[in-house]
């Protein structure tokens, strides 16, 4: 047992070391009673630019925690909540076959981990490649626009957040979501992932972090296929049956299927076989560039270059009063790059990356805007996917129909110019860039709308909406534009033994909030089934 001591303060230049000295006195101990103490959570308060402040949590072992906390009667000074043991009983029925999880991104990893934790030796199915070569993969595209359209950012061992920021943020409150970082840790994260309050990995460090938690998998009894792509399910009496995998045939009671927000051939099939699922909101856009310096300036003022200060973020809303959408940042990316997320031939999608260091020049960010069924062609489940391509279409189009993207100055963009050149900043996008008009590759209900949102971020980061910032598009794969129906069990409304799980199923997030929602389902089946 150990005591949580909460608001804790330090101003910027306060030695790490009265971490101690302040929780022993709102305790009312003296510090030498202190047996260890480790930081819980770590949060920067900037609110005040001349006052940069940081605010701690920490867990404090001691002898009689009880005593003390009882004695201290403060708020902010309590016993620790358990943390997250997946411990339950486990179900009597058993299974005919192993249960098989399909996609390694966050999902289906933690689904895979826990299960083979717990003795049930899942078979992982994954489309792209083990991420060491799925590394090669992307570099061959980035450098030479040649596409593999079965591993690639969207698809491949860790899913499409191995090739962004690695950000481990959740709004969702889970003692699960503890596991998860100790997890990353274990397999190779820094530290300072389980308390610091915007955790991120990185795409260099997450690489390592993603094959060492394969290879734990595999070394306890579980398997992992890879190149290895779902075509079909076989189905009896609202039971499934078994999967077609690159043509053959696995028996199957139990699919875990977390394929991801970009699986539109898996969508498309299981729309042909009868699963019931319906049409959900994204939202689509542009990313924007400017200065890592000018966004560390604007956050932290006269501290920006401060050494206990990592590259500054943001993030920023707005609802436009002319036409009533929602448009904010998304996936922002400190000192990071605009990278090009294909997946498909003739179609131009981007996203954010950054590396652990944060260290690039440009800070890039998705500035989006809500879209949903209304918006579509149709009321067909999978209007969604349709209208995500056409638009990705046009931009692969005006882009140069290379998988250049196309790149406009925000100030040509507010006065509805073609930018002629670049400005200061320089795009970071690759393969490469064309300037164009990213009016031709979007609605006009979605440029209308960044059009006056930028004026009011100008308001709450200055210099946000400068001439030369770049924007480059276009941004679709904000979340999973279908939604595969389930129960409270987690299971499809429409099929027995279908479990969809994690972004691709349309019930996440992000990188922790698909990981839990793995987790969760992998508790669900274990409950009912013990292993075969």
């Amino acid at each position: 047992m150990t005591i949580r001591v909460n608001n804790i303060t330090l101003d910027i230049d306060e030695p790490i070391d009265d971490l101690m000295i302040k929780a022993a006195k709102l305790m009312r101990v003296s510090d030498s009673e202190i047996k260890k103490i480790k930081i819980a959570k770590e949060s920067i308060d900037a609110r005040k630019k001349n006052n940069i402040k940081f605010n701690y949590a920490v867990n404090i072992t001691m002898d009689n925690e009880i005593n003390v906390v009882t004695r201290a009667n403060n708020k902010d000074v309590k016993l620790e909540e358990d943390k997250y043991e997946a411990e339950f009983e486990f179900g009597t029925k058993k299974m005919k076959h192993r249960p098989v999880i399909v996609g390694m991104g966050p999902a289906g990893m933690f689904a895979g981990i826990l299960m083979a934790q717990k003795g049930y030796k899942p078979l992982i199915i994954e489309r792209g490649e083990k991420v060491e070569n799925r590394t090669k993969t992307i570099n061959k595209f980035w450098t030479r626009a040649v596409l593999n359209t079965e591993s690639n950012v969207q698809f491949g061992e860790g899913g499409a957040g191995t090739f962004s920021d690695g950000k481990l943020t959740t709004r969702i409150k889970d003692t699960r979501c503890d596991y998860i970082l100790e997890e990353f840790v274990k397999a190779g994260a820094p530290e300072e992932i389980v308390y610091i309050g915007k955790p991120h990995i990185g795409t260099d460090v997450l690489k390592d972090v993603v094959k060492n938690i394969r290879e734990t998998i595999i070394k306890l009894g579980g398997e992992v296929r890879f190149n290895s792509k779902l075509e079909d399910i076989k189905i009896k009496d609202g039971k499934l049956q078994s999967l077609i995998v690159n043509g053959e045939e696995i028996p199957c009671d139990n699919l875990i299927l977390a394929p991801g927000h970009s699986s539109r051939d898996t969508y498309e099939m299981l729309y042909k076989n009868g699963v019931s699922m319906s049409s959900k909101p994204f939202a689509v856009g542009v990313r924007i560039e400017h200065p890592q310096d000018m966004i560390n300036e604007n956050q932290y003022g006269k501290y920006a270059s401060h050494p206990r200060l990592k590259a500054a973020d943001y993030k920023l809303t707005y609802k436009s009063s002319k036409l009533g959408r929602a448009v904010y940042s998304f996936c922002m990316c400190p000192g990071g790059a605009v990278v090009s997320a294909a997946s498909e031939q003739g179609k131009l999608v981007i996203n954010g990356m950054s590396e652990y260091n944060r260290d690039k020049k440009n800070a890039n960010s998705a500035i989006v805007v809500s879209v949903g069924p209304k918006d579509f062609a149709s009321d067909n489940p999978l209007a969604g996917i349709e209208f995500q391509r056409y638009y990705e279409g046009l931009a692969y189009k005006i882009g140069g129909e290379n998988y250049n993207a196309p790149v406009q100055l925000v100030g040509d963009f507010l006065k509805g110019n073609v930018s002629d050149k670049i400005g200061s900043i320089k795009p970071s996008y690759t393969p490469g860039y064309k300037l164009a008009d990213l009016t031709n590759c979007l609605p006009t209900y979605v440029t209308d709308t960044i059009k006056e949102a930028l004026p009011n971020f100008e308001h709450k980061i200055n210099g946000f909406s400068r001439n030369d910032a770049i924007l480059t598009g276009i941004e679709t794969r904000t979340s999973a534009p279908v939604r595969i129906d389930r129960n409270e069990e987690f299971q499809s409304i429409s099929l027995e033994g279908l479990y969809p799980a994690g972004e691709g199923a349309g019930y996440a997030g992000g990188i922790i909030s698909a990981a839990v929602d793995g987790l969760k389902i992998a508790e669900s089946i274990m409950k009912k089934w013990k292993c075969v």
